[in-house]
């Protein structure tokens, strides 16, 4: 599917959501209180650092709830979503194996090396502990991968303000990508961070009526479970439908991995999802830390994930039930989920799964709550992309730009670079935007672009981190390995990357993102560990802050934290966390 269709149609003639006034204007208010924050924090822009990095002075509660809000975007909202609909409650796993583990890793292990280096991203600490090479790899492919998922973003709000207007898609696609350019134009980080911890509010404060408004539509849980397996039991041959059992209990997982055997499922899913794809995203995505590193000192960043894993383990009851809801009270996802091609959706060019949160709201919320339904998914849209197009900004004008274009020139001049940096990623986002609409599981797509990204940089890092004979020449030629790795692994995969795919090997969906994203991790770790072996290292003076075993205690923790209560401590909080996830995991 192409953005071609919608650029030469006329608007639509009807909407797929039947809003009032009143939901119209709850929307309006939200976006006035969007652009007043872009103009507020525009006071306090000063410099580069305050408007890449909002002057590393935020509280932990701030930036924990910046840093859930961030990633609460479109893989959250719509492609959990997606997800529940077509596989049922195995997506938890996103959240309790493949989120929580990796948040609380970073806080406690990994925020320390990133904010007492006083690095301004990612790869800027790459540059440090292995030079220019593995550097420009991983800005580079890091600058890329924003672009891309920024457009996952903006193509899904571009959806809403369609399915909201019954606007064409091209012009819901510039509207939402000026909004969204305007408030970071103006106030930089800060004004994305302040945004979505609103947001926050908002998602949760739309969401959680559609579930609970939902779970009363079929009798409560019991009802839903009823429902689910009666229609896997009469559903046609073709549908190829999960079985209840499948759906209805998060172990095995076969249902996500795509595995036959539930033993191969198990492993796919600690490993591939739980440990490569979580780790490789939570540890060393700029968009995560970005707002960690914004904080007002190395405990609050150390705080920063561990506060953001609360309200993220009790995510999936507002995104991925709604899902599973739809899947058997919408008429267009029970006959999508049949076999069927209901017409219609977002895009207007037939319903996908991506369509099932609208489709409830549709069904189920009244006006006003419809109006707090479509301002939360809004929300939700704007805070991803927001979150792309703040660390894209970064790294481009700091790591490419200032490193190797246009050295030593004035703070002024890079702040305007970054401000340029944000007008061409929103532009080149509405073009990117394209590909995320070949998708109907958005989180296909994505998971395929973690495996690529992600990754291989989680190699290099844990195994750099934590090897100081680890070279230079092995970092930017293992991280180049294990991507290509990646890539490979998914063409060759039945239908992982849509069109291009070759389907030589028996993989499909996102179980070949995860034998995707495991292969990268093996070949970067092996290849690091032969050109290591025959290549120099640093000398050990050079990795202090750098490098677990030559950095000394008191450089990776604050002082002051003994003194706090025992709530306000990294280490307690990151076990009450640990403990309430595993919970979880053995009550479903």
């Amino acid at each position: 599917m192409s953005l071609l269709a919608p650029l030469a149609a006329p608007a639509a003639a009807g909407t797929l959501i039947n809003a009032t006034w009143l939901d119209y204007l709850l929307v309006a208010l939200y976006f006035v209180f969007v652009l007043g924050i872009g103009f507020i924090a525009r006071r306090s822009v000063s410099d580069s650092i305050d408007f890449f990095l909002s002057g590393r002075s935020l509280p932990a509660w701030v930036t924990g709830l910046a840093f859930i809000s961030a990633n609460l975007g479109a893989v959250e909202i719509m492609g959990m979503s997606a997800n529940g609909a077509q596989i049922g409650l195995p997506t938890v796993h996103y959240f309790w194996v493949g989120a929580i583990p990796a948040m609380l890793f970073l806080g406690v292990v990994m925020m320390p090396f990133y904010y007492g280096s006083k690095v301004r991203s990612v790869p800027e600490f790459m540059l440090r502990r292995f030079g220019t090479g593995a550097h420009l790899v991983n800005a580079i492919s890091f600058a890329l991968a924003q672009l891309l998922i920024a457009g996952v973003n903006l193509y899904l709000l571009g959806s809403i303000v369609h399915a909201l207007l019954g606007w064409p898609l091209w012009v819901a696609l510039l509207v939402a990508a000026a909004i969204v350019l305007s408030y970071i134009t103006l106030g930089g980080l800060s004004a994305a961070i302040y945004n979505e911890v609103l947001q926050f509010f908002v998602i949760v404060a739309s969401l959680l009526p559609l579930t609970l408004i939902g779970l009363h539509r079929v009798g409560g849980w019991s009802g839903l479970q009823d429902k689910i397996t009666a229609f896997a039991s009469s559903a046609p041959a073709k549908a190829a439908v999960a079985p209840a059992g499948q759906q209805l209990h998060s172990w095995p997982g076969q249902a996500l991995s795509g595995f036959s055997s539930g033993f191969l499922s198990v492993i796919g899913i600690v490993f591939g999802l739980g440990f490569v794809l979580s780790f490789g995203y939570w540890t060393t995505n700029f968009v995560e830390v970005q707002r960690a590193m914004a904080s007002k000192s190395i405990s609050a960043a150390r705080k920063t994930p561990i506060i953001g894993a609360f309200p993220k383990m009790f995510v999936p009851f507002i995104v991925i039930l709604p899902g599973m809801i739809s899947a058997v009270l919408v008429k267009e996802m029970v006959q999508l989920k049949s076999g069927g091609t209901p017409p219609g959706g977002a895009s207007g060019q037939g319903v996908k799964y991506n369509d099932a949160l609208l489709l409830l709201m549709r069904d189920v919320l009244p006006n006003g709550l419809l109006g707090l339904a479509i301002a939360g998914l809004l929300a939700a849209f704007m805070a991803g992309m927001a979150a792309n197009i703040s660390a894209f900004n970064t790294v481009f004008s700091y790591d490419l730009w200032q490193r190797y274009l246009r050295k030593d020139h004035s703070d002024d001049y890079y702040l305007r670079i970054g401000r340029l940096a944000t007008v061409a990623a929103t532009i080149i986002a509405i073009f990117t935007a394209s590909i995320a609409s070949s998708f109907s599981n958005i989180m296909d797509y994505l998971q395929t672009l973690f495996g690529f990204f992600n990754a291989p940089l989680f190699a290099t890092f844990i195994l750099g981190m934590f090897w100081k004979r680890m070279t230079p020449a092995a970092g930017w030629i293992g991280l180049a390995s294990g991507t290509v790795s990646a890539v490979v692994v998914a063409f060759l995969s039945k239908d992982a990357f849509g069109t291009a795919s070759l389907g030589v090997l028996p993989l499909s969906g996102q179980g070949a993102s995860f034998v995707a994203a495991s292969t990268a991790f093996v070949v970067d770790i092996v290849v690091s560990y032969a050109v290591s072996l025959a290549t120099e290292p640093k000398p050990a003076s050079e990795l202090r802050g750098l490098v677990y075993s030559e950095t000394p205690r008191e450089d990776l923790v604050d002082p002051e934290e003994a003194s706090h209560p025992w709530f306000q401590r990294t280490m307690p909080l990151a076990g009450i966390a640990l403990v309430l996830v595993l919970i979880l995991n053995f009550a479903f």
